[in-house]
């Protein structure tokens, strides 16, 4: 079982509001929305031969659910290049996908109130499965034009290296 030292003095959980993503070493400007980081476990559902009145269940394949990234659009073309990475309909024949580049392992950072890294996740292999370049356009609305990507991916854990700090 692992370790960890408990900070008595906090007693709230962690808002959601804080929060920085990471891919090729960098940070990503403006993303303002991470979708959850989902993962699931098919049940396997068989019956003893010797027992044919109750079910038995144990675990089967575990996948992990997509993750959209969504950000304001600006002059910045991130999404956009990684999305053109998996498939770029202006490339040339035998050249529309980047095999060498087209996964990235990317992570996710929550920090609290006072700007402190608190948690930390590292997605594995990930890559753009779709890509929205601009949002339903409206005239009478008042809203922030929004570009996301959905990223497939092939697993996520936490980095225990990040621990809680001490709260002042």
């Amino acid at each position: 079982m692992a370790s960890f030292t408990v900070n008595t003095h906090r007693t709230d959980p962690y808002k959601n509001f804080k929060f920085r993503v990471k891919w090729n070493g960098r940070y990503v400007a403006g993303v303002s929305r991470v979708s959850p980081l989902k993962r699931s476990t098919e049940v396997i559902e068989y019956r003893d031969g010797a027992n044919s009145s109750s079910i038995k269940k144990m675990p089967g394949f575990t996948k992990y659910g997509p993750i959209t990234l969504e950000r304001g659009i600006t002059h910045d073309t991130e999404f956009e290049n990684w999305a053109n990475q998996v498939f770029n309909i202006s490339g040339s024949m035998g050249s529309e996908m980047s095999l060498k580049n087209f996964r990235r392992d990317i992570i996710i950072e929550m920090f609290n109130e006072a700007g402190m890294l608190v948690i930390s996740y590292m997605i594995r292999r990930c890559w753009v499965s779709e890509y929205t370049a601009l949002p339903e356009l409206d005239a009478n609305s008042f809203s922030v034009a929004i570009e996301s990507i959905t990223l497939e991916n092939e697993g996520w854990e936490r980095d225990l290296s990040v621990k809680e700090p001490a709260e002042q």
